[in-house]
């Protein structure tokens, strides 16, 4: 986030709405053996900065005025009865490495931490709050080992579901608490749900757990999965090279994920340094100067190796206002489109060329979490089961400059986290790669 955009953030967007007072002990302190000490109880006054850098300081004036987010962690009262809980998980959109660590850790720690008995997962994303399919009972022995598998264990689906029939079917099966793990559409969902339920009176907190693979929701340090995405495309990158460098006009595309935010491109690129060209959706290029950038390269050195964000020159595709399920805008195939143009250009020029294009992204998206995203999710979890506990709804967890915030949903979905052409983040991939500034 930009200065300007830290400016623009008052304490009011901050402000996390919880169902009502916290009246019930916590049983947290049972798990130690009565050490209430060991256990980090966060209280009504703990604050986490928005911003802790001089210069935002300054512009604002006091300290105490500041905006902060409300910190996650465990409360010393609860809004809930632990033991009389049923809480739901539901997962939505494209899948991402994590799905099954985070369904496995809201388990965990929903039983073993604070004894609740009955925690159900519904079927296939919100559809399964719609279609009258019977959710599945997660207990800690069903969900032990999904953690080692890619995917999601729940199902997953795209579109958008009646909140009234889904409110229905939660307060049917006594729900108290539902977790939403999906990204920026799914978390409109979740408000959707919060904002139906309150106007019943019906005490549902609903938590989300934020899911991009493509690290583009706001206000968060960085998503879950992201890590384990990034690598993955790095193998896939060192594969293109090897291809690219062992033929005479070797030329390695690979099209990685990110719609609207190049992440991925980026730092896959910066992973092991065989990238010669890194194209994401910030930053326009001309087609004609990339071909003979391309081109060019390939004399000089013998072979290239090329990235794409797969929402990348999309200013080079006629308008349209298809959509998918989802809503989103339907992209131009960026990768087609680079694939045949290169063809086309080396033949027109009379260079040899021998062109492998790679696809890796449903490949990356159902592997299993590594261990950073693997404790990252377990962590998020965690902080989630402690938010849904003390009574907060409409809000997802994060981790804002190394701590677990509760962050509005209206906040997290109203913008988009992207590159800074201007960043230094984009500044290092070109200095890694040596392309151009202006393709």
């Amino acid at each position: 986030m930009d200065t300007a955009d830290l400016l623009a953030i008052t304490a009011d967007d901050l402000t996390v709405s919880r169902l009502g007072e916290r009246t019930v002990d916590t049983p947290l302190r049972d798990l130690l053996g009565g050490r209430e000490e060991s256990v980090h109880y966060v209280t009504e006054t703990d604050r986490v900065l928005l911003d802790d850098t001089l210069g935002v300081a300054k512009r604002r004036g006091a300290a105490g005025d500041l905006p902060a987010f409300n910190p996650g962690g465990p409360r010393g009262k609860l809004y809930f009865e632990p033991t009389a809980v049923t809480a739901a998980i539901v997962t939505c959109g494209g899948l991402c490495p994590g799905l099954n660590n985070v369904v496995r850790a809201l388990v965990l720690q929903l039983a073993n931490a604070y004894g609740v008995k009955t925690v159900l997962g519904f079927r296939n994303g919100y559809r399964g709050l719609t279609d009258g399919s019977t959710p599945l009972t997660l207990t800690p022995e069903f969900v032990r080992d999904i953690h080692n598998r890619g995917g999601t264990i729940l199902g997953t689906s795209r579109g958008g579901q009646d909140p009234a029939a889904m409110v229905e079917t939660l307060a049917r099966y006594q729900v108290d608490m539902l977790f939403v793990i999906g990204g920026d559409g799914t978390l409109r969902g979740a408000q959707k749900l919060a904002v139906e339920a309150a106007g019943r009176a019906l005490p549902l907190a609903v938590v989300g757990i934020p899911k991009t693979i493509d690290n583009d929701i706001p206000w968060i340090d960085q998503s879950f999965g992201f890590q384990t995405a990034f690598a993955r495309a790095a193998e896939s990158i060192r594969a293109a090279h090897t291809e690219a460098a062992s033929t005479a006009g070797g030329v390695g595309l690979v099209k990685l994920m990110g719609r609207h935010s190049g992440f991925i491109a980026c730092y896959a690129t910066l992973a092991n340094h065989d990238v010669d060209f890194t194209l994401i959706p910030e930053v326009p290029f001309r087609l004609d100067s990339f071909l003979t950038c391309v081109r060019k390269r390939v004399e000089q050195q013998g072979h290239a190796v090329v990235v794409v964000a797969e929402g990348a020159g999309q200013e080079l595709f006629p308008q349209s206002a298809e959509t998918d399920a989802s809503g989103n805008a339907r992209l131009g195939d960026i990768g087609t489109l680079l694939r045949e143009s290169l063809t086309g250009h080396f033949v027109d020029h009379g260079t040899a060329l021998s062109l492998r294009y790679v696809d890796p992204g449903y490949a990356i998206r159902s592997v299993p979490a590594n261990a950073f995203d693997a404790v990252y999710c377990t962590r998020l979890a965690q902080a989630a089961a402690h938010a849904g506990m003390a009574g907060f709804t409409s809000m997802v967890v994060a981790r804002w400059h190394g701590r677990f915030i509760h962050l509005p949903i209206a906040l997290a979905t109203a913008t988009r986290n992207q590159v800074d052409p201007h960043g230094d983040l984009w500044m290092s991939v070109l200095e890694a790669n040596g392309q151009p500034k202006h393709l």
